[in-house]
């Protein structure tokens, strides 16, 4: 028996030397016309994810008691904090010591001050702040405080007009309100903060989502650590992203005694299927909406004070006809339970009812806290007092910030330096398959990997010069249809899968050359690539699915491996040869292979990544390739690592350069170790 050859290849492969295609077979420009056909259409992707996220987001569940509802409470509460917010070095950031720095103070209008300061969210990323301070304060007496956060407002940040003259108004009221930057806007705007590098973190198997969980939380020790503040009067209010903010943290610091979201969320269901409402990095979390909803958050306000407002006519996301009912209808047995119905209330704008905090939603913000928080006090007036000539320009409001710290992408870097943990491959055999075991057990884990059994359904069929043409439906499992095209020449005697970060219309030269090889070709969209390739808001619905606890790269890589196995019961040409093009094929098809060691017999990766950190380096963004971004991947496997999984078998990187040698340096030595000779490069 012939003992498999392992290529590991350092320079460019030159392929149409000695693979010319035969001349009784189609050349590239004859099969690109049938692997572009049309086989599942652009609608379908779209359907089956919004369907795969809407079934595994959980629901309410059915209490009865307060104390049944209580414990639910507090364990889904735990479990955001310690599965979602809290996850790697976010721990550490946690429980290191925050420094506040008080700055300059000042003038502001008639009866308050706007006092100047700086804190740690964590160490070295320092968070702008204004204090609107009333002038007079009571001697020992305590006053409320209000926490402001900002959306995606733009350049002015925390200077945005409307968000002074709240702050304004309720410094006047004598409230402590602290107006906070929010990370990525305004004096915070920087690239490394741009919120989809947040999860670069992710991959390092660091919570992205904490970053913004501290920044909050640091906020209200801020606040709670003022001499005047009431511990018992703490409400946090914020448009838009700040909507999102002050439900989050609202939803699990039990110190928020008051919340008013604006047009900022709305449940996980809603968003599967009213696209305006699919969250960004930050509000759609890795494993969120596997442990709750925002419906559970909502819910879990109570018996607190709890205003949810929404705009009847807005013009960018969580209008109020879709996304306020159900946050109601979930919400509203809980206060039920402890009789405080009245504490629960929604607002809707109709004037002018686009995306805003104006006027007509301060003022019932205003209510909210005067009836709450100054019950039966014959003087507090909800109607704004005008302050619009108090508003200050943002370079007034700017606060000194150092010129270095820390952002998404200096904490992701620095975190990347030691990763991946335990790098090196064991250099005896024995421990050498014992290793391989345990990491396939963990890589299957790290990406939610699918055991998908297949019901192939043929398209349609062409001949096309010697080679006919199979259009298949592969059905994976009732979540997913594959489509797929197989191309075979009379002589075909193996079988290779075909996948490309271009979809497969763009394989025709890669297929032309395997088919002249005499391989079988069946040339694959997995989720998310080609004709898999969601119509809409595409990166947004992969991160849902991160959310509700699986990986795009695990479906990928699963739906994969189950094409294979279909293929070898199919067509009994034993085990299929993978071959991915492109650096995002190329992380999915070597995964796929190392968790599938009977089906792929080998990979051949053509301009792969050869080290995961090449993702952080290039500053990616999860917009640009979500499945790479994968939670905790790089925390435990490179790219060395997971073709170690492969082993034996043979696997060829098709990568230039110094770099790719020094990213694969030991792999050789690892076939040998395993009993696979090396036929060097090419």
């Amino acid at each position: 028996m012939a003992r498999p050859i392992v290529l590991v290849t350092f320079g460019v492969i030159a392929l149409a030397a000695s693979t010319a295609v035969a001349a009784d077979l189609p050349g590239p420009s004859s099969l690109k016309a049938l692997l572009a056909r049309e086989i599942v259409g652009p609608t379908l992707p779209m359907v089956e994810v919004q369907r795969y996220c809407e079934l595994r987001v959980p629901r309410m569940p059915a209490v009865k008691t307060r104390a049944e509802w209580e414990a639910e409470a507090a364990r889904l509460r735990a479990e955001m904090l310690a599965k979602v917010v809290y996850c790697g070095e976010a721990a550490r950031w946690r429980d290191a010591p925050a420094r506040v720095e008080w700055l300059d103070t000042i003038p502001g209008g008639p009866g308050y001050r706007i006092k100047k300061l700086r804190y740690e969210a964590l160490p070295n990323l320092w968070i702008p702040a204004l204090l609107y301070e009333p002038e007079k304060l009571p001697d020992k007496g305590k006053v409320p405080v209000i926490l402001n956060v900002n959306g995606h407002v733009g350049g002015p940040g925390k200077a945005v007009p409307y968000k002074q003259i709240r702050c304004i108004n309720l410094a006047k009221r004598g409230m402590l309100a602290l107006n906070v930057e929010w990370i990525g806007m305004g004096q915070l705007g920087t690239e490394g903060f741009y919120h989809y590098r947040m999860n670069q973190l992710d991959l390092c198997g660091t919570s992205g989502v904490a970053v913004h969980y501290l920044y909050m939380k640091r906020g209200l020790d801020v606040l709670l650590g003022h001499a005047h503040a009431d511990p018992a009067r703490v409400a946090v209010t914020g448009l838009s992203g700040g909507g999102w903010q002050t439900i989050f943290i609202s939803g699990l610091d039990t110190r928020v005694t008051l919340a008013n979201p604006v047009a900022g969320y709305s449940s996980f269901r809603t968003r599967a299927m009213h696209l305006s409402d699919l969250g960004d990095s930050e509000q759609t979390p890795n494993d969120m909406a596997a442990v709750a909803d925002y419906a559970h958050l909502t819910a879990m306000r109570a018996p607190h004070p709890t205003l949810l407002t929404n705009n009847s006519k807005d013009d960018c996301c969580f209008a109020s006809g879709h996304a306020l009912p159900p946050l109601m209808e979930a919400a509203r047995p809980i206060y039920r339970l402890y009789g405080r119905e009245d504490a629960l209330r929604s607002h809707v704008n109709d004037d002018p009812g686009t995306h805003n905090y104006e006027l007509d939603n301060r003022q019932a913000f205003y209510r909210m806290v005067g009836d709450f928080f100054y019950p039966g006090a014959k003087d507090f007036d909800p109607k704004e007092i005008p302050s619009d000539k108090e508003v200050k320009p943002k370079e007034q409001l700017d606060v000194p910030l150092p010129a270095k710290m820390e952002d998404f992408h200096t904490l992701a870097l620095a975190l990347s330096k030691d990763l991946p943990r335990h790098a090196d491959l064991p250099k005896e055999k024995q421990a050498a398959q014992a290793w391989q075991e345990a990491g396939r057990a963990r890589l299957r884990q790290i990406v939610r990997a699918k055991d998908y059994t297949v019901h192939a359904i043929p398209f349609e069929t062409h001949q096309e010069a010697g080679v006919k043409a199979t259009l298949w439906k592969l059905q994976m499992s009732a979540a997913w249809t594959v489509p797929a095209v197989e191309l075979a020449g009379k002589q075909a005697a193996k079988t290779a899968i075909l996948v490309a970060d271009g979809g497969r219309a763009g394989t025709a030269d890669h297929a032309a050359r395997l088919v002249a090889a005499g391989y079988r070709v069946i040339a694959l969209d997995p989720f998310y690539f080609g004709e898999s390739k969601i119509a809409q808001r595409d990166f947004l619905f992969a991160l849902l699915v991160a959310a509700v606890g699986d990986r795009p790269l695990g479906l990928q890589a699963s739906q994969v491996a189950a094409a294979a196995r279909w293929s070898v019961a199919e067509h009994k040409t034993g085990p299929v040869r993978l071959v991915a093009v492109g650096p995002r094929s190329g992380l999915f098809a070597l995964v796929a292979a190392a968790l599938e060691p009977r089906a792929i017999g080998s990979v051949e990766l053509d301009q792969p990544m050869t080290s995961l950190k090449q993702i952080l380096e290039k500053n990616g963004t999860v917009e640009q390739t979500p499945e790479l971004f994968c939670f905790g991947l790089l925390e435990t496997f490179d790219m060395k690592q997971i073709a170690g999984l492969v082993a034996p078998r043979p696997v060829e990187f098709h990568a230039a350069g110094d770099r790719a040698k020094s990213d694969l340096a030991g792999l050789a030595d690892w076939y040998r170790l395993l009993g696979s000779p090396i036929d060097p490069i090419r």
